[in-house]
């Protein structure tokens, strides 16, 4: 970034850091009127690519995927100014729509432990026997043991999730003092309804950690809930059978109440009011973080005691009662997706955005996939595990009928995918003939390479998939719904799809049973290929930095929706910008040019929403493979919207863009004039050469979305922007207040 082998850090630390040229270190110190330091620019790098890659256990977040695209579904709601309930509802949903995804990530590992290993497979004298490491908990194995006693065993199962959960409960812990405890710089909050200036301008919007506590609490004794449901219900309802123990039935009793009780405080919790962005909120419901999530686990443990008591004539038979727990998941799911769409059409009609990505359905959709990405998860976790301990497949029940419906739904929407790959690849190659005379057009005293000419239309023509993306996610969401809802009636046969097509149509029976194996088969797959990328990626730092680039996207917003999503990075970089800019600008007098690629123009523009008005007349933006209208724009229309940057556009100095037609990320900001200099430029070329020159002897390469630095524009634009701001040299002023001014 800097140009130069010989760096220095000046302020920072190893996981995020501002650093300097070797030669620049002191240039606030060296006398303005030096001959080498007249009128020359101190460049700065601000690094925080550790922020999202980082060491090896980052791998691991993949299997926080859900819990991350659900907490984007939050904030992708269309733009409404004066519905402030409208609002606060669509929050509500999403939220309520992340505690499903974790009463359902808990669920499926109970369903493992609980059900297949400990219920079934324990129970089973020939998989007992395959198993030796069950033994102890086999009725026939261990002769009698003491933990033989079905509900003994589901109460050492219950560990596995119980496990599961407080390791939850630890990262997002662990995270949250790391990440939310960044402290912005208290100032007061502007107007935004007169001004169309969006919340990332708030003081608080960067410091969640309120919020996150509360959800953290709310979620972690959701888990535990969900485990103590696991083990008493089996022992409840074998207690609620006539001529039962008085005694344990009343107790089941009790212990039900005190469970749905219990339940609803989590819901409670979930739907207050959760983010106070006009000001930095320091206060924490301690109380409420400590006492709910220890209640959940003293239930567990009465829970455990009572399951454990000697009930004689009680043994596992069949499944236990999860067919109903997922098929009621799933529907509270796809009621609650349902809702989402109807209030985000709503908050959409009252203030159209024509660019807004699938007329503000955005949100509903991303939060149809997170339940999808959920539930193939889950049921991927399941039939792998069952495969293994049943290898006979004659032995045990094996996992929840409506699991292997839902396995059996993915053929279908594979086929739905293909079409549409298909008829997105026919556009792309028609896009790619148009793009040939566009080239010709833009290179017209080259002599003519067709295979040339031909590589870059392509290369344009891909990059425009990305506007294909909303097209894409609309089709699958849309398909996912109807499928789910497909699979949920099915299951409600309790007969696998093979089973309730038989006697049919033998062209149905053969699809339904080709449906059912294929689906298996490519849930295991999925699970397969997903842990091994996840172990390669654990491994080698290649693969940590690919999915590094994922996170730049999913983890750039706080954790509004679900507490166990993957932290927000941004909550540690936007405060470290807008300290370092602030108290800079505040000791030299100076002012500077804040240049981002990337995900990093999209931190460039948040950190300059935080500042001061006043300093943030002193800042010139300069932006180059922005994806700010292009995605960010498009899929957070009510942040990044055209008023919100139009507000950026006139609240900066300058702000200057470069883009290219072969960048599938970057694109034009599409803002007129109106402050100032427009501020797209014209598209740059690429490749800058397309034959062979006096100055590119080789052919030169198609930088796509890379190296915008190698084009000479950049140099240029920069020179221009430098040259609107004071040109006076930035010395330390000696009144400024040390504890304020920067190393």
């Amino acid at each position: 970034m800097l140009d130069d082998p010989r760096t220095v850090r000046i302020t920072g630390d190893e996981v995020a850091a501002v650093f300097r040229r070797a030669d620049d270190a002191d240039a606030e110190s060296q006398p303005a009127q030096s001959a080498d330091r007249r009128g020359r620019p101190v460049p700065e790098a601000y690094v925080w690519c550790n922020l999202t890659s980082g060491n090896g256990s980052r791998a691991l977040w993949l299997l926080l995927l859900p819990f991350m695209v659900v907490n984007l579904a939050h904030w992708m709601r269309p733009t409404a100014r004066g519905r402030l309930r409208t609002v606060r509802l669509y929050g509500l949903l999403v939220r309520l729509t992340g505690l499903t995804l974790t009463v359902l990530l808990v669920a499926a590992a109970c369903e493992v432990a609980l059900d297949l290993a400990a219920w079934q497979c324990a129970g089973t004298r020939a998989c007992a026997e395959r198993h030796s490491w069950l033994g102890f908990l086999s009725p026939v194995v261990s002769e009698g043991g003491w933990w033989s006693r079905p509900g003994r065993r589901l109460v050492v199962a219950a560990l596995v999730p119980a496990v599961l959960t407080a390791l939850l409960w630890y990262l997002s812990h662990r995270t949250w003092s790391a990440y939310e405890s960044q402290e912005p710089m208290s100032r007061a909050a502007e107007p935004e309804e007169e001004t169309g200036r969006t919340a990332l301008s708030r003081p608080g919007f960067w410091y969640g950690r309120r919020l996150v506590a509360r959800l953290r609490a709310a979620h972690t004794a959701a888990g535990l809930l969900t485990v103590t449901a696991a083990v008493g219900t089996s022992a409840a309802r074998f207690d609620h059978r006539p001529g039962g123990p008085v005694l344990l039935d009343v107790l089941g009793r009790l212990l039900e109440t005190a469970l749905v009780v219990a339940a609803a405080g989590v819901v409670w919790v979930v739907c207050r009011r959760g983010r106070s962005e006009h000001r930095l909120d320091r206060e924490l419901d301690r109380h409420l973080v400590r006492r709910l999530p220890l209640a959940a686990v003293a239930l567990l443990v009465l829970t455990a005691v009572y399951a454990g008591w000697e009930r004689p004539g009680w043994e596992s038979a069949g499944r236990l009662p999860g067919n109903l727990t997922f098929g009621g998941i799933t529907l509270v799911q796809g009621l609650l997706v349902i809702a989402l769409g109807g209030v985000a059409h709503v908050l959409h009609r009252a203030h159209p955005d024509p660019r807004a990505a699938m007329r503000g359905l955005g949100g509903p959709a991303v939060a149809m996939l997170a339940c999808a990405l959920g539930g193939v998860m889950s049921g991927g976790v399941s039939q792998r595990v069952a495969d293994w301990l049943d290898g006979t497949g004659t032995d045990i029940p094996g996992p929840p009928v409506l699991l292997t419906w839902q396995a059996s739904v993915i053929p279908p929407l594979l086929v739905v995918l293909l079409a549409l790959f298909g008829w997105l690849a026919w556009r792309t190659w028609l896009l790619r003939r148009l793009e040939m005379a566009a080239v010709e057009r833009d290179y017209p005293d080259e002599p003519l390479d067709t295979t040339r000419t031909r590589r870059i239309a392509r290369t344009r023509a891909m990059a425009t998939l990305t506007d294909r993306a909303p097209l894409l996610v609309a089709v699958v969401s849309a398909t996912t719904l109807l499928l789910g809802a497909a699979a949920l009636v099915g299951a409600t046969t309790d007969k696998t799809p093979g089973e309730a097509a038989r006697h049919t149509y033998a062209v149905v029976e053969s699809a339904a049973e080709t449906a059912q194996a294929l689906g298996s088969w490519l849930i295991g797959l999925g699970f397969i290929l997903f842990v091994t990328w996840g172990r390669r990626a654990y491994k080698d730092p290649s693969a940590r930095r690919t999915i590094g680039i994922l996170w730049d996207v999913g983890t750039f917003w706080p954790r509004a929706a679900h507490p166990f999503a993957p932290p927000c990075y941004a909550e540690r970089a936007v405060p470290d910008l807008t300290w370092r800019m602030a108290t800079w600008t505040r000791a030299t007098g100076g002012r500077l040019v804040l240049s981002g690629h990337s995900q990093g123009s999209v931190l460039a523009a948040a950190a300059a929403w935080q500042l001061t008005p006043a300093v943030r007349k002193r800042v010139a933006l300069l932006t180059y493979g922005c994806p700010l209208e292009r995605l960010y724009g498009r899929w957070f229309p009510a942040h990044f919207g055209s008023a919100a940057l139009s507000a950026l556009h006139r609240d900066v100095d300058c702000w200057r863009n470069l883009y290219r037609p072969t960048d599938p990320i970057g694109g034009p900001v599409r803002l007129p004039g109106d402050c100032g200099p427009e501020v797209d430029r014209e598209a740059l070329k690429d490749p800058l050469a397309y034959g062979r020159t006096a100055r590119h002897p080789l052919p030169a390469p198609i930088l796509g979305h890379s190296d915008y630095q190698a084009d000479p524009v950049f140099a240029e634009e920069r020179e221009r922007l430098l040259g609107r701001l004071r040109p006076e040299v930035p010395v330390q002023r000696p009144q400024a207040d040390p504890g304020r001014s920067s190393p």
